[in-house]
């Protein structure tokens, strides 16, 4: 039994980048939100990932980076090319009134400690994901969040990802008809990347770097608890992280899901990032692109085929449908703003609105990602929730 059609059929879940962002107050046709204070951004972390953070607040109204601060001598040096103050320690960061907020963007089992002591140093504190490496750490950091009233949230950045939020619509709206399955592939062929993401201590391996992504993108998607879990992970150029899994979920509601991840696949731009399977039709995206198109029933009452010539002999099961009874059309794409995860910290501080991430959402992801490793440690299914 499939689930049941939701009040808002555009939006299934009611804490949507998309919802808060339709709603923001704008002056004329920017998207400026109303703000009654200028803050400020201390990010702890200038890597990759950190300096992107950088990039995007500089391109957003009444927020801005103050300073940074990374234990490599070498992003000090950058982020002072940069114009912003390379603070020598992270209590200098935690000991500077003006900081608001703590953007933590280092390796993912530092996290922890970052995130309660910008928390107890009064700071609203933002960490990458994971958050950290195992739910009871979670646990411990939100405690601090409520003891402290300061607010807490995860950088979750990928439900602001153009081919998620267009797969979102299709289940909403059921442009082809109820969905009951859903396929979220995500591969390369370079493998594990070197330093901290190959290392089991540090919370390396592909569940915790890609993983968080697909299946929170997922539990936003697909309403209701999740029955069973099946998953195995690979371990091809990495003995001690997984570099690579499959997960195939099963959703209270009848809906069924694989996620599927691998760094060893030498042909991976011939997958789909999405397969969307639903009764009248079927939607393909594209992996880096904004190429996808979906393919719809036109006339069910045609059943007349074409057998197929195999050379074991005929199919008629399996023949394709003939062109008269099909409609194949370009997938339009939402086009969301990134920046909008910065407008939602400002506002919720400000008392407007809640978090766009909430810590309950990523605690349930977490929980997932355990189930996974359970499941592949185990080698069997997993009931879930």
């Amino acid at each position: 039994m499939l689930r049941k059609k939701p009040a808002d059929s555009r939006f299934g879940f009611a804490n949507s980048p998309r919802m808060w962002y339709n709603k923001r107050e704008t002056k004329t046709n920017t998207h400026t939100r109303i703000m009654s204070k200028q803050y400020n951004v201390a990010i702890v972390g200038l890597g990759g990932m950190g300096n992107w953070h950088r990039e995007k607040i500089a391109e957003i109204e009444n927020i801005k980076v103050k300073g940074s601060f990374d234990i490599n001598p070498e992003r000090q040096k950058f982020a002072v090319e940069k114009g912003l103050l390379a603070y020598d320690s992270f209590e200098a960061v935690l000991a500077d009134p003006e900081i608001d907020i703590v953007t933590c963007a280092t390796p993912n089992d530092s996290h922890k400690e970052i995130i309660i002591r910008a928390l107890r140093a009064g700071k609203c504190a933002i960490t990458e994901k994971p958050a950290t490496l195992c739910s009871a750490d979670l646990a411990e950091m939100d405690a601090v969040a409520k003891e402290t009233g300061n607010l807490f949230t995860v950088h979750q950045n990928r439900r602001w990802d153009e081919d998620f939020l267009t797969v979102k619509r299709l289940f909403d709206t059921r442009e082809l008809g109820e969905v009951f399955h859903l396929e979220s592939r995500v591969h390369g062929s370079r493998g594990l990347p070197g330093g901290w993401r190959s290392l089991p201590e540090q919370g390396g391996g592909m569940v915790l770097d890609w993983g968080v992504h697909l299946f929170d993108q997922l539990l936003m998607m697909v309403p209701g608890k999740i029955k069973r879990v099946h998953a195995t992970c690979t371990h091809i150029t990495n003995e001690l992280v997984d570099d690579g899994f499959t997960a195939h979920l099963e959703f209270e509601n009848g809906v069924t899901a694989l996620v599927d991840v691998s760094g060893n696949n030498f042909i991976f731009r011939s997958l789909p990032r999405w397969l969307v399977f639903g009764r009248d039709g079927t939607a393909t995206l594209e992996l880096w692109s904004k190429n996808g198109t979906m393919t719809r029933i036109t006339n069910w009452d045609k059943k007349d085929a074409i057998p197929i010539r195999t050379a074991a002999g005929l199919t008629k099961t399996m023949a394709p449908r003939t062109d008269d009874t099909i409609k194949t059309d370009p997938l339009v794409y939402e086009t969301p703003d990134v920046r909008d995860f910065y407008r939602n910290i400002m506002s919720t501080l400000e008392g407007k609105t809640e978090p766009a991430v909430k810590i309950p959402e990523v605690a349930r992801v977490m929980r997932l990602m355990e189930a996974v490793f359970e499941s592949d440690r185990k080698r069997q299914v997993v009931e879930f929730e």
